[in-house]
């Protein structure tokens, strides 16, 4: 039986989504187990005015304290240590769960799990993933935001999580794992991108090289490989790119009469593109590197999306990725020893 721990007081609306979504992802699967961890008395209201019966569902941990979403890291770390978010993070530490999920304030999330949780021998820093929409269905990206300087070595090791990821979640035998640039040529880039392409080609994934923005969305690479401050432009970007789309074609099919006609006429297959690129069905980012699952979900997330990011964290129990990414680095660690002591 797995069992997550969810951050109920996280994200914009809290319980407000937290426990809808929770109660769809425990109908779906009969033997996870969800511990809700907030302010129990919070919870009880929520869940009452919504008509759901939390005792039937769910095991409750309260916590007395919320990380707000622009609070300081720092001081979330050092003097929250009874929020929703640490006490949901330390049940995976104690071994009550095997994940947490939170919509939380991202930074505090990451400070957070890391300061409880450890990283991975091997690993320096832990790595924000999620899934893009592609030609091939979906690519893996990190970090997204995580860790804004990037050394080589820091973008070596994520494409080693991200290859053991994309691997273990999606049955991908060697998946392709490419490292953005500005041009696919060996002399584009800066110095930093250009010393990972050296250290990548010694990893063991199967590294394809450089690839560009565009080709993120094909069916030419699973794994994208960036530092936080790219990835994150480069995520934002899309989703102001994904709005302004929708908008336009909001206003176009809404000009006359006529228009509205067409565009009822192609609903059908509007709307099966509107479930493809939908980006809540792509909600739940995970930290990679750390001892234990932690999955970030985006603070405005309704009911479906939050649902989503449960539904990765399931996965990710199932897959036992933290394990696999540590047996990755176990022989990258002794070939490193190897090579100081010669």
């Amino acid at each position: 039986m797995a069992t997550i721990a969810l951050d109920a007081m996280g994200g914009d609306f809290g319980p407000e989504v937290v426990l809808p979504a929770a109660v769809h992802v425990a109908k779906k699967n009969r033997d996870l187990q969800i511990i809700l961890v907030g302010d129990e008395a919070v919870l009880r209201d929520s869940a009452k005015s919504q008509a759901i019966d939390l005792d039937r569902y769910f095991e409750i941990k309260h916590a007395s304290e919320v990380v707000e979403m622009h609070e300081d890291p720092r001081h979330a770390v050092r003097k929250k240590k009874d929020s929703s978010m640490r006490v949901a993070i330390n049940l995976v530490k104690e071994g009550h769960a095997q994940a947490t999920v939170s919509a939380g304030n991202t930074g505090a999330l990451m400070a957070t799990a890391k300061f409880v949780l450890k990283t991975i021998k091997g690993i320096d820093r832990p790595a924000i993933c999620t899934t893009i929409p592609s030609f091939g269905g979906h690519t893996h990206m990190l970090d997204l935001g995580a860790n804004v300087d990037s050394s080589a070595e820091h973008l070596f090791q994520f494409a080693v999580m991200g290859s053991v990821l994309a691997e273990a979640v999606d049955n991908t035998r060697e998946p392709r794992v490419g490292l953005l640039n500005i041009g696919s040529e060996d002399g584009k880039g800066n110095a930093q991108v250009k010393q990972a392409n050296e250290l990548i080609k010694t990893a063991p994934v199967n590294y394809i090289g450089y690839v560009e923005g565009d080709d993120i969305y094909t069916d030419k690479v699973d794994v994208v490989v960036c530092d936080g401050f790219v990835g994150n432009i480069s995520l934002k970007t899309m989703e102001g790119v994904a709005k302004m789309i929708a908008t336009m074609m909001r206003e176009e099919f809404n000009r006359s009469l006529l228009t509205k006609l067409a565009g009822m006429i192609a609903w059908p297959v509007l709307n099966r593109f509107k479930k493809r690129v939908d980006p809540r069905r792509y909600n739940g980012a995970s930290m990679l590197g750390l001892n234990g699952i932690v999955i970030k979900s985006h603070g405005g997330a309704d009911v479906l999306s939050y649902a989503n990011a449960i539904e990765i964290a399931l996965l990710e129990i199932e897959k036992s990725v933290p394990e696999h990414i540590r047996e990755c680095m176990e022989p990258l660690l002794e070939k490193a020893q190897v090579e100081t002591q010669a």
